[in-house]
């Protein structure tokens, strides 16, 4: 399922925000979309639940708000800017932080652990949209950090091989 900003849903295949529904039928958890874009007129399926509980995140000096799929969203597009990234793979990650929501049954998660899954994540998808991301979710303040941030991924890897 692609859906931004709660509203907008974005073909699989050509990234269009222009599509039609072609069929909608009502699921066990919700309803269950087929869509054809009007781009490239290929057709995808959409499953749209309503959300009964509301998630709240807690932020690290103890502030609580709700969850906000749009700022995931708007990190993961700096941190992947002009890397050859599909939105179906940013999806994914949003996804994977909300099945650990439910994985646990709570609707409370730590601003921490958004990020860490955000990282891990990054840093097998692509490792610069990972440096980026890292370095604005750590902070870093020097080349140093972000030198010896570099030389921890390339011996990791290297141990990998």
């Amino acid at each position: 399922m692609w859906l931004v900003n709660n509203k907008i849903m974005i073909c699989l295949y050509c990234d269009s925000k222009l599509s039609k529904v072609v069929d909608s039928r009502d699921i066990s958890k919700g309803i269950r979309r087929r869509r054809e874009c009007l781009k490239c007129s290929k057709r995808f399926t959409t499953y749209e639940t309503i959300q009964t509980k509301s998630i709240v995140v807690t932020k690290t000096d103890g502030r609580n708000e709700e969850f906000d799929e749009t700022k995931i969203w708007s990190s993961l597009n700096k941190a992947c800017a002009k890397r050859p990234i599909s939105n179906r793979s940013l999806n994914k990650i949003v996804l994977d932080i909300e099945s650990e929501i439910d994985k646990y049954g709570k609707n409370e998660i730590s601003s921490k652990n958004i990020g860490q899954i955000i990282m891990n994540s990054l840093e097998k998808l692509d490792r610069v949209s990972y440096i980026r991301f890292a370095s604005v979710y750590r902070e870093f303040e020097s080349i140093e950090t972000f030198r010896k941030e570099i030389d921890t991924l390339l011996l990791s890897e290297k141990n990998k091989n």
